[in-house]
């Protein structure tokens, strides 16, 4: 009996751990390696069809901490410790037509993993809804098993795409609507955090069809500055965009979004994305609800793995499977979501004496 196995979405995952939408997911040979080496899963670099081309620079840095200044850097020094991943990555600069041999030779090659292809058009015409149309119909043709859209890439120019949208609950119903219209396959939404009504985005996607949701994407952030040398710790010709923050430093606020998603949602299937690092993370996202889990930073980082964490995959199901088995557990379903019930209001919570009543006055 296989312990890690789950079912996601009515997909079934010889383990829960999936490589997330980036460069450890851009290309057949990338993805290959991975599914040789373990993972359950995978979701593509995004396939888009407009054009796309990188900045003249670096595209992703990893930040380290240490207690002697400065604190958080990109610079090599002694005694550091990951910290987190920033990256102003766009989406695949390769064609959908590259792409659709390839998805269909991988999954040919690994049939009982679960390939996702993470898609992305623009928004506000009916030409655009056939892209979302053309590339979901294409993907799923090839043999993918799964489409994920990416609704939350936080930097892109095109207002009508990725973050920019977050808020316009159209939009979101109409992307859903044109996808599931046209495929039979589960179809996962990929929110940002950067919004305040994440719930209400949530809930207008899995209105429209959303099989799932995946959160959550990349912060919004800007690189650090060298205060000796005025520089951004990554630029091109002086100059810098926002990007996104991943990594280790974002698994408390990623665990907020799960959570308010889990308990608003408790019946619909979550994938836990940002700053798995190892079990311990991962079993948080699991204990807040969710399903299965998207892991990125952690796999960049591995020397030697070729950016696809091929020690981590090992290490993440060993140490998983030793936790079912200490716990008497059958498998992750049964821990899953504990957490959910135990988050609570504020005014829930033990005070001091016992006439608190969250900040109200009493009334006469």
């Amino acid at each position: 009996m296989n312990k890690l196995a789950t079912t996601f979405t009515g997909l079934e995952f010889v383990n829960p751990f999936v490589l997330a939408s980036a460069p450890p997911t851009e290309s057949k040979r990338k993805i290959l390696k991975a599914f040789e080496s373990g993972w359950g899963g995978v979701v593509t670099k995004t396939i888009g069809l407009h054009p796309v081309e990188n900045v003249a620079g670096p595209r992703t840095i990893f930040q380290r901490a240490s207690e002697t200044k400065p604190y958080v850097s990109r610079s090599k020094r002694p005694d550091t410790v990951s910290h987190s991943s920033w990256n102003w990555e766009l989406i695949s600069d390769q064609p959908l037509d590259v792409w659709l041999p390839e998805l269909e030779e991988i999954k040919n090659t690994y049939p009982d993993r679960m390939l996702i292809a993470s898609i992305m058009a623009g928004a506000g015409s009916e030409e655009e809804m056939d892209n979302w149309r053309r590339l979901a119909t294409a993907c799923v043709d090839a043999g993918c098993d799964a489409l994920e859209l990416n609704l939350s890439c936080p930097h892109m120019d095109r207002k009508d795409m990725g973050a920019h949208i977050a808020d316009d609950e159209v939009i979101i119903r109409s992307i859903l609507e044109a996808v599931t219209g046209v495929v039979t396959v589960p179809v996962w939404a990929k929110l940002t955090p950067a919004t305040s009504s994440l719930v209400d985005a949530a809930r207008v996607a899995y209105d429209a069809g959303a099989s799932a949701i995946s959160l959550c994407n990349t912060f919004p952030s800007m690189p650090l500055m060298d205060p000796e040398t005025m520089k951004f710790e990554v630029e091109v010709d002086g100059l810098v965009s926002s990007g996104g923050l991943g990594g280790l430093a974002i698994v408390n606020q990623a665990l907020q979004c799960v959570s308010d998603l889990s308990r608003a949602f408790p019946d619909q299937p979550i994938s836990g994305i940002g700053g798995i690092k190892g079990f311990h993370e991962a079993f948080n996202f699991i204990a807040h609800g969710a399903g299965n889990l998207q892991i990125c930073t952690a796999a960049m980082e591995e020397k030697g793995s070729g950016g696809v964490g091929v020690k981590l995959i090992q290490e993440l199901k060993d140490d998983l499977e030793d936790y079912l088995t200490r716990k008497g557990f059958a498998s992750l379903e049964e821990f899953r979501g504990i957490a959910r019930s135990r988050v609570v209001e504020h005014s829930q919570i033990r005070r001091k004496s016992e006439n608190y009543n969250g900040g109200y006055e009493k009334s006469a």
